[in-house]
């Protein structure tokens, strides 16, 4: 259908997202395509590598609820969405609707939440890296016609902890930011640092995570990262904050999510 209707049609779960930029007119479609009865897209599973699954219908509810998700320590101890759209409102979907020739998703901007990890889509390649599946602002690595059909977590290593952390002063985040961290007698192994919301698309740090691998964990060297991160992030003017207000944002949460991050592997160990 996606491929008889073209930019005409865009695939509708929840619509929570898609239905908003329809009202206001931002995009040509005119067809939804309802996949919520395919089989198989709402699962939450884990495979023998350990990495957990989650299918692109799974409702915020779902994966609230779901022991995996639970027992993966990846979640907040409070599941934020809104009571009206947990039961609806669906992770995937949301993140790769398709409502324009651009290949345009709804909210990428703010997609840390979901760290370092695999999206699962229908083509000839099934697995697409997180960080290369978002392009820039509304724009994705998903073609016309294909659907999201899952996402997958590799699993975390027993000497890391992670975190995630937001800033919003309305309906939608002005700052976030995930963080895994791996220490190993009290020095940093490895790490990977996502900032969103603040530009385009989610960046990785790849320079944040290299200054501090092989560094003794601790606030001076938090401090640091987060510094370095709001030096490097590209920050966009869109919204009611400053450039320079979100990159103070980014400093503080890049070091408080590496130290939370930081605090629960070194829990996990003793």
């Amino acid at each position: 259908m996606l491929r008889q209707f073209g930019d005409d049609a865009a695939v509708y779960a929840g619509g929570t997202e898609l239905l908003i930029v329809m009202k206001e007119r931002l995009t040509p479609v005119n067809r939804l395509i309802d996949i919520k009865k395919i089989d198989g897209l709402r699962e939450i599973a884990r495979d023998e590598s350990g990495a957990l699954t989650i299918g692109a219908l799974a409702t915020h509810r779902d994966i609230a609820r779901s022991p995996l998700v639970r027992s993966t320590r990846r979640t907040s101890p409070r599941w934020k969405e809104s009571s009206p759209t947990r039961g609806c409102g669906r992770r995937a979907p949301s993140e790769a609707i398709s409502v324009s020739p651009n290949r345009i998703p709804i909210q990428p901007r703010c997609w840390p939440r979901s760290g370092i990890g695999h999206a699962g889509i229908v083509r000839w390649q099934p697995r697409v890296p997180v960080e290369e599946f978002f392009h820039g602002l509304l724009e994705t690595d998903r073609q016309a016609d294909e659907i999201m059909t899952k996402i997958t977590l590799p699993a975390l290593w027993n000497t890391t902890g992670v975190s995630y952390q937001r800033f919003k002063t309305h309906e939608r985040p002005v700052a976030t930011v995930a963080a895994a961290v791996s220490v190993k007698d009290g020095v940093i192994d490895d790490a990977r640092v996502v900032v969103g919301s603040v530009g385009p698309k989610p960046q990785r740090m790849r320079t944040v995570e290299e200054t501090i691998r092989g560094q003794e964990s601790g606030l001076p060297l938090f401090q640091q990262a987060g510094m370095l991160a709001a030096s490097e992030a590209e920050i966009d003017e869109e919204g009611f904050e400053s450039a320079d207000y979100k990159r103070h944002l980014v400093a503080v949460y890049v070091q408080k999510a590496l130290q939370n991050a930081a605090d629960q592997a070194k829990a996990r160990q003793s």
